[in-house]
């Protein structure tokens, strides 16, 4: 019986591995809502982090989006690739360095146009260091997360 326990626990274990190493196309909590629930619309319409309600929110790229308006979820529903943080709303520093990494939604940049996430205040200064740069990088990089 105690080898049947350990044989579970060990299957638990190795298949919990693999899940978490797959990667989604969106950066989720572990209920699907994207970035924290923040609204990404706010980042260009108030710029800055406002957090989003669940009586505002949409369902696009596997993911639920919340805003904190009906007017800001019309706005990302009509554009979503507009407003939708690039890298999936992953840290942009660690996709321009090949991974994924979760991120602060007070660690934001827009940057011709689009919508850049990062870990951390610290992470997203050496970011900024040669933003164009980490910009490339990532965009070489996220295809090839995305295939991993």
């Amino acid at each position: 019986m105690k080898s049947i326990i350990r044989l579970a626990a060990v299957f638990c274990v190795l298949f919990s591995a693999a899940v978490l190493r797959a990667e989604k196309p969106v950066n989720t909590t572990f209920t699907g809502v994207a970035i924290k629930g923040y609204d990404p619309v706010a980042y260009f319409t108030a710029a800055k982090p406002v957090k989003g309600s669940a009586d505002f929110k949409h369902e696009w790229n596997g993911a639920e989006w919340r805003f904190a308006s009906a007017a800001n979820r019309d706005l990302f529903k009509a554009e979503p690739v507009k407003y939708a943080p690039q890298f999936g709303g992953y840290c942009a520093w660690a996709v321009s360095r090949g991974y994924t990494a979760g991120i602060d939604p007070d660690a934001w940049k827009i940057v011709n146009g689009r919508l850049y996430l990062n870990y951390s205040a610290k992470v997203q200064a050496q970011w900024a260091e040669n933003i164009s740069g980490n910009i490339q990088k990532g965009e070489e990089n996220w295809p090839k997360i995305l295939k991993d």
